[in-house]
């Protein structure tokens, strides 16, 4: 480095490629003099910075988008639940509040139990045992669908009883808490069927099976904390009132 400039973080690795294009160089004019075929047959003047392999761990995205649609999805219920608060503790004159269909209890059930089978399916991602994983994800699949089926039957019962969203803001709040808890629930069906997608085919490395138990590990957290809103939304809907 000459006095008075000033040597970048850079320079080392340009070094280190101009060496490596220097043996190259070297390689091919030993054979012929000039930039041909090596020893072994095959062109040594092509070798690009590319073909260096990079030794950069995977990010595992999975984790993140997690844990910002959990945050998301928090922060959205927090406000709602506040509101719902707030006039249930007021006693408006229309706040009219029901008993709640025994299919609302039915549905607690299904998705309490979607979380256990849930947890059995990631212990067998974990032990490499896709086949019996597939299995148990097609069941969670399945309650989580059966949960969706159970909450347009306690709609349905509702609106048989003639409570509706006009007139009623218990009933509102309802139907609105319900309702953006089932989409949600949607959205965590497609994750299990991406996972179910991704661990079809089995594993060809230990870095495969690795991203299967990341995917499985992140969807996971969504998957009970839909669980644990439920709960939440089921207290608050079912007991303070």
């Amino acid at each position: 480095m000459d006095i008075g400039t000033v040597e970048t973080v850079d320079e080392p690795l340009k070094r280190r490629k101009a060496a490596v294009r220097s043996f190259s160089s070297s390689r091919g004019s030993g054979s012929g003099g000039n930039d041909g075929p090596g020893d072994d047959g095959h062109d040594r003047s092509n070798f690009s910075d590319e073909d260096e392999v990079s030794d950069a761990p995977t990010i595992d995205k999975s984790k993140y988008i997690s844990w910002f649609l959990m945050i998301a999805v928090g922060m959205t219920f927090a406000g709602l639940l506040g509101a719902y608060l707030m006039i249930a503790t007021t006693k408006a004159a229309e706040w009219k509040p029901f008993a709640l269909p025994l299919q609302v209890w039915i549905s607690t059930v299904i998705i309490a139990l979607s979380s256990v089978t849930y947890v059995i399916a990631k212990r067998f991602i974990d032990s490499a045992s896709l086949t019996t994983a597939r299995t148990w994800l097609i069941v969670t699949t399945v309650l989580g669908a059966s949960f969706i089926s159970s909450q347009f039957l306690v709609w349905l019962d509702l609106v048989n009883r003639g409570f509706y969203m006009a007139g009623n803001p218990y009933a509102g709040f309802f139907y609105i808490l319900t309702a953006a808890h089932l989409v949600h629930v949607a959205g965590g069906i497609a994750a299990l069927g991406a996972i179910l997608l991704r661990i079809w085919q089995p594993a060809t490395d230990e870095h495969s099976l690795t991203r299967y138990r990341d995917l499985a590990r992140s969807v996971g957290w969504y998957w009970h904390f839909m669980g644990f809103l439920w709960v939440v939304l089921f207290g608050m809907l079912g007991f303070w009132k």
